[in-house]
Formats: structure tokens, C-alpha cells, sequence
């Protein structure tokens, strides 16, 4: 480990990542990786998590490739330094900032989109010309040896280096001191992450998750809705940071909202085998063991395959706030429904919890959107859809307080792996004694008045 990070080093020391041609030739590489590796893609993300080929493009490929399109696309414009005025006292001279990379850093990836959670921060730190160790998720075992055999083969293999292995190997890179470490995973890990980085003071990025709410009012078009909260909670089994982990829907709309959900997680499913594939036992049984202590009606679903760990989408309604459906983040195909009677009550509710990485809206009233985007604090806003924000370059995607720190995509990812270097130059003359000691009482006036 310390000989693949010491290597890593070396090589930003040469300087040769902080070009415009270098940092290019790795963005059309990973294209070229999307391209021409969709296959053995496809294949890793079914072995991993049972997902079929339409998903694994949509959920992994798209995004990535169009990362690293937008990327390349606006990288010149990036790499400028961008002029800085100067107050009267400081001319004559001139400032600039200028966006230099950190560095080496870490991208740590986790197993429920193992390609577009590695390549969006993977476009990034290359954008900002840094060299790069990317940790995949061993929980994604066939992925991670897809990426480990793959990526070298598109990138500069003496700049970017695939580290495979557990937790401990991740402990192990983060004791090497990077200048820089994303993270993308869960709260609690989050925080060991945060600790390991702490000795060597490394900055980190935090793309965490939590209980993104959806609320409905009373004007949304209900068929809509329902059809776009059903697909997006069917993909990937629900295991996506910023699924719908709970809706709020207004009580005139409550129940036919409920019934239409059902609707189409149905029409969805037909001809699919029963239940939605599972990661793995563990999260297989937790989450049954939270539909089963459920306080609230299943109105849809609620069935369980310990055999082929699949579980039927899941629709509760009513369920207790201090039940695990409601106090933890779900990270499956389970949505729980509760009723509310105004978009005040709403708004309450989800002040009340920890900051959430997405906040969600249907709506027609201008109002209420006003009201969602200006009263309720999140990562993300999206109003009648869910979760499409992560698919638009130009947005920085992060999450707030527990819900992560610091953002990606776009600019914001070239800036979050950049260092904004503050410049001045200044110029031999003049050189007014005034300001030199010793210094006369006239001299204190003046100098009090122009500063």
C-alpha cells in the first residue's frame, strides 16, 4: 500500500497530471471505458446485485459517460485563473485565483452503483489534474475486480491505481496521508472514515444518505406521481441514496395516491420474477425484520424469499415514527406513506429530522414549491420527479449536516478536487517609505487613513 500511494506521488511531482492534453486523454478514456466495456459492465452489476441490462446502462453507464463528456467539454474554461479586483491601498498590481490540483487522493466507492459512484468523482479528481487510488466497494466483489482489470487499461495505469479490499485496506490507504478523500456510503462509516483521515488532517468529502422525504399536495397529478416514485423506488431494489425513503401526502389525495403507487409497482414488475433482488442476508434481513415490526397497514407487497433474498415492493402506510421504517434510512424496496393535512404540517415534519440529502415535491402550486425550496434545508431539491438531479453535470450533488459535506458533478467536482491557489503580484515601484518603521505621527495618520 504505501508503495502504490508513494508511486502516486511521484508521478504529481513530474507534473505531467496537471496539463490540459493529460487530463483530457483520461476523460476520453473513461468515455472510451463506457463505450467499450458495457459489457463486462452489465455482467458484473447482474453478478452483484441481480440488476438487468437497461438498469445497470441507466443507473451506471449514462451518468458516467456524461460526466466525463461535460467534463472534457468545459475543461479549458475551468483551468483559467480568474481575475480578482484590488482595493486602492494594493495598486498598482493584480490578483487572481488559480485552481491547482490537491494533489493525491481517494475515491472510496460503494457497492449499490458501483461504476457511476467510482467514475462521477473519478471524472473530477482527473478533471482537476490529481493522481488517484480508487478503493470499490468489496461488498460489489464482481465490479471491483471488473474496475481493477479494466481501468488501467484506459487511464494512465502509472497515475491511477485500483486498490481492492475490505475495511481494513481502506483504514490502511487512509493512514498514508492523502491530500484529499471522498467518501460515498453510510453515516456510521462515514464517520469512521472522518477518523481515519483526522491524523493527517486529509479534507474529505462526505456523500452520505439518510431519509429523503417526498410530499404531495392536494394539486399534484397523482397518476404522474405515482408512476415516477414507483419507478425510481424499483430501481436498484430502493438501494439508492436519494430513492424516496418516506412520502407525506396531503389527506384529499392520501389514499388514491397510495392505490396508484401500488398500480404501477405492479405494472412495473409484470413478468419479472417475484420481489426485488437483495445486496446480500444482512440487508436482506434487516429489512425484513422492519416490515415485520411495522406498526402501519401493508397496502401493497410486504412478501419475503430467504432463498433468493427478493423482497416484493413494499408499500406501508401509517407506520409509527419511532419504528425502524421511519428512524432508519431504508436502503430497500419498502415505502412507507403517511398522512398529512397541510404543507405546514409537512414542512414541520421534515424540519424536525436531520437534514436529508433530497427533498422531494409534487406539486402545481408555485407557492409550495416556493415554500419546499426556501424553508426546507437538503442537499438536493427536485420538484415532480425523483432523484433525476444526480444526472445533470452542471448541478453539484452533496448532501448537508449528516447527510454528507461538500459536493460533486460539474465545476463543483473539478472545484472540490482543486486547490483555489490566492495570487498577487506587485510591482518594484513605487515603494513609499511611509510605510516602513520608524514611524513618524504623521506617518500613522496617513496610514490610518488609507487602510
Amino acid at each position: 500500500m504505501p508503495t502504490v500511494v508513494a508511486q502516486l506521488r511521484r508521478v504529481f511531482r513530474t507534473g505531467r497530471t496537471q496539463s490540459l492534453a493529460w487530463r483530457r486523454q483520461q476523460l476520453e478514456g473513461i468515455e472510451r471505458f463506457c463505450d467499450e466495456r458495457e459489457a463486462e459492465i452489465v455482467a458484473a452489476v447482474a453478478a452483484d446485485l441481480g440488476r438487468g441490462p437497461v438498469e445497470a446502462w441507466l443507473g451506471e453507464i449514462a451518468g458516467s459517460r456524461a460526466e466525463a463528456s461535460h467534463a472534457k467539454r468545459h475543461l479549458r474554461r475551468w483551468m483559467l485563473p480568474t481575475p480578482r479586483p484590488l482595493p486602492a491601498t494594493q495598486l498598482p498590481g493584480w490578483a487572481m485565483t488559480r485552481p491547482e490540483p490537491k494533489g493525491t487522493v481517494l475515491i472510496i466507492s460503494p457497492w449499490n452503483y458501483p461504476v457511476f459512484l467510482t467514475l462521477g468523482p473519478l471524472v473530477a479528481a482527473v478533471a482537476a489534474g490529481n493522481t488517484v487510488v480508487v478503493k470499490p466497494s468489496e461488498i460489489a466483489p464482481a465490479t471491483s475486480r471488473m474496475l481493477a482489470e479494466w481501468l488501467p487499461r484506459y487511464l494512465d495505469p502509472e497515475a491511477v491505481a485500483v486498490v481492492e479490499g475490505d475495511a481494513s485496506v481502506t483504514q490502511e490507504l487512509l493512514a498514508q496521508g492523502f491530500d484529499h478523500a471522498l467518501f460515498t456510503g453510510g453515516t456510521e462509516i462515514g464517520r469512521k472514515i472522518m477518523a481515519g483521515a483526522a491524523p493527517h488532517l486529509t479534507p474529505v468529502t462526505l456523500e452520505l444518505g439518510g431519509k429523503s422525504p417526498v410530499i404531495v399536495d392536494a394539486t399534484a397529478d397523482l397518476e404522474v406521481t405515482a408512476k415516477r416514485l414507483a419507478w425510481v423506488k424499483l430501481l436498484n431494489s430502493g438501494q439508492t441514496c436519494i430513492a424516496p425513503d418516506y412520502v407525506l401526502a396531503h389527506s384529499d389525495v392520501h389514499d388514491e395516491l397510495v392505490d396508484r403507487i401500488g398500480t404501477h409497482l405492479a405494472a412495473f414488475r409484470s413478468g419479472e420474477p417475484a420481489g426485488q433482488p437483495i445486496v446480500n442476508e444482512r440487508q436482506f434481513d434487516r429489512l425484513v425484520s422492519a416490515i415485520a415490526a411495522t406498526q402501519g397497514r401493508v397496502a401493497h407487497g410486504g412478501g419475503s424469499d430467504p432463498d433468493t433474498l427478493r423482497i416484493e415492493p413494499t408499500v406501508v402506510v401509517g407506520p409509527a415514527l419511532d419504528e425502524p421504517l421511519m428512524s432508519e434510512e431504508i436502503f430497500g424496496p419498502v415505502l412507507p406513506v403517511l398522512r398529512v393535512g397541510s404543507l405546514d404540517e409537512a414542512i414541520d415534519f421534515v424540519n424536525d429530522r436531520p437534514k436529508p440529502l433530497a427533498t422531494y415535491l409534487f406539486s402545481r402550486s408555485r407557492v409550495a414549491r416556493r415554500r419546499i425550496v426556501a424553508e426546507v434545508p437538503a442537499g438536493g431539491t427536485v420538484v415532480n420527479h425523483v432523484a433525476m438531479h444526480c444526472l445533470v453535470p452542471s448541478l453539484p450533488f452533496g448532501g448537508v449536516g449528516p447527510s454528507g459535506m461538500g459536493a460533486y458533478h460539474g465545476h463543483a467536482g473539478f472545484a472540490e478536487f482543486s486547490h483555489r491557489k490566492s495570487v498577487l503580484v506587485k510591482s518594484f515601484r513605487p515603494d513609499p517609505s511611509i510605510i516602513y518603521p520608524p514611524y513618524s505621527d504623521r506617518a500613522v495618520k496617513i496610514i490610518r487613513r488609507l487602510f
